[in-house]
């Protein structure tokens, strides 16, 4: 996620690096794509959003994200070999769910990458929200009262280990007020769409008060876990070169589901479990 900061890239290029990929997808989208032939339907059959996953929509942000990235200085805080890890993915799977952690300057992006999909940004800062929104009101997106701080990733990792209701055997989201590594606060819209893809590059994690991304990534390890559909969820973790996103990542995303590293990006691949009772890792 950007908020402020530039990628150390070159951004005239990368932003037109990045407008040659929407180009790709567009093109695929417009000539691969009819009304009764979806034939990059992702594995878990994600139909999209109600009313805003028609063909219209996805022309709208794909245009306003070509527009955006081909006038603007601002790129994806992302290098372009970490955007083109999730964009392989998105290229095969599409149109599929995806969930976002953060709201920044390169959500345009990922919505475009993502046509006739669902594709939901989580944010924890209502005055960011309002900002983002303001310029891209076709976005899809909620905030986040996260209950966790950055100073507490090793508290809550002992938490974890003597909390019944944080355990693999028991791990559940909505409701689940016991465990405060869960994400219980997200709306129904969340806890009932299984989601092909899950981007974690949110929230904060840089400052002891900032809530960290220990929920995030638990939360979406457990989402994985559960997944009813066939195939994989496809987890991508940035920031992995700070200590609690390594900690957490190899704690329950699991080296064994790790696929592709590509600069400070790790891309998990994790199947549902058949036995609840195995430890995440």
């Amino acid at each position: 996620m950007l908020r402020k900061n530039f990628n150390s890239e070159n951004p005239w290029r990368l932003g037109l690096l990045v407008v040659g990929l929407f180009g790709g997808a567009f093109l695929i989208a417009s000539f691969l794509r009819t009304p009764n032939s979806n034939p990059l339907f992702c594995i878990g059959g994600g139909l999209g959003r109600e009313g805003a996953g028609s063909v219209q929509e996805g022309t709208t942000i794909q245009m306003e994200a070509i527009r955006h990235y081909a006038t603007s200085q601002v790129v994806p805080q992302q290098s372009l070999g970490e955007v083109t890890v999730s964009f392989d993915v998105l290229k095969a799977i599409a149109p599929c769910n995806f969930l976002v952690f953060g709201l920044g300057h390169d959500s345009l992006m990922w919505a475009a990458l993502n046509p006739r999909g669902r594709t939901l940004f989580l944010e924890e800062d209502p005055k960011w929200y309002q900002a983002v929104l303001k310029d891209a009101p076709a976005l899809e997106a909620e905030t986040v009262a996260y209950r966790t701080q950055l100073s507490e990733a090793d508290e809550l990792l002992q938490h974890y280990r003597t909390e019944p209701l944080c355990s693999p055997a028991n791990s559940f989201l909505r409701g689940n007020s016991k465990c405060r590594l869960a994400l219980n606060m997200l709306s129904d819209k969340v806890y009932d769409t299984e989601w092909d893809l899950i981007m974690i590059d949110a929230p904060r994690g840089y400052f002891p008060e900032a809530p960290g991304r220990m929920a995030a990534i638990y939360s979406a390890a457990v989402m994985a876990r559960n997944r009813k559909g066939s195939g994989v969820t496809h987890v991508f973790l940035h920031d992995v070169d700070r200590k609690v996103e390594k900690t957490y990542a190899e704690m329950f995303l699991c080296k064994r589901n790790l696929v592709k590293a590509e600069g400070r990006l790790w891309h998990f691949e994790i199947p549902p479990v058949t036995n609840p009772n195995t430890d995440f890792c």
